[in-house]
């Protein structure tokens, strides 16, 4: 195995951006997901959490196993990330009842379709959750894309947005749609809500 690999290291550009607008280009990366709609605060979305969590575990610790990825290197578990838009464009951004996301992990590089898939199906018999069934492996990229760091509660996301806005209206860039990615780099039911780092990006264009 190489030297462990840890995303706040080897991918800082990505998931540690300074607490202001700045512009990257997204390379692409390999994901696990899950799509849903309504509050993120309700039973449902704790449940994908969870399957995307347990999945990206057992893909990690498989080195412990018979069953082991060629190619296989220790790393970090990749934080949360969720895409998120809304299912009625003409309703309310805060409305959470109206809101669409798709939420994800992303997976190391040895990671396959059928590696993938042995890997559910063991997960599947080991830690059964109905949310399984919807998991789904991509391969997506941003592209071209404003992000900062976010600092306190998700409710106030919307000042953090204005203030990429105004410096890709400045740079000659104008944001593309409303659609955004959030990486979540707290947990929220272990860190006060003024304490929360939550990385925000949206695909950009000249």
């Amino acid at each position: 195995m190489t030297e462990k690999v840890d995303y706040k290291k080897t991918f800082k550009s990505l998931y540690i951006p300074k607490a202001k607008p700045e512009i990257i280009d997204v390379p692409s990366m390999k994901f696990i997901m899950v799509e849903g709609t309504g509050d993120p605060n309700g039973p449902e979305f704790g449940q994908a959490v969870e399957a995307l969590f347990t999945l990206s575990y057992a893909v990690k610790m498989s080195y412990k196993s018979t069953e082991v990825p060629p190619g296989y290197y220790e790393y970090t578990v990749f934080p949360l990330e969720g895409i998120w838009d809304l299912v009625d464009l003409s309703m309310s951004e805060r409305d959470k009842n109206n809101f669409k996301y798709t939420l994800m992990i992303r997976q190391p590089d040895f990671l396959t379709n059928v590696w993938f898939e042995t890997f559910l199906a063991q997960t599947k018999k080991k830690k059964p959750n109905s949310y399984l069934d919807k998991v789904m492996f991509s391969e997506m990229t941003d592209g071209l894309c404003c992000q900062m760091l976010h600092k306190g509660s998700y409710d106030d996301e919307p000042v953090s947005f204005e203030l990429m806005e105004k410096f890709c209206e400045e740079q000659g860039y104008i944001r593309i749609s409303k659609t955004h990615r959030e990486i979540y780099l707290s947990d929220p039911r272990r860190t006060d809500r003024e304490k929360l780092k939550t990385v925000l990006r949206f695909k950009i264009t000249k």
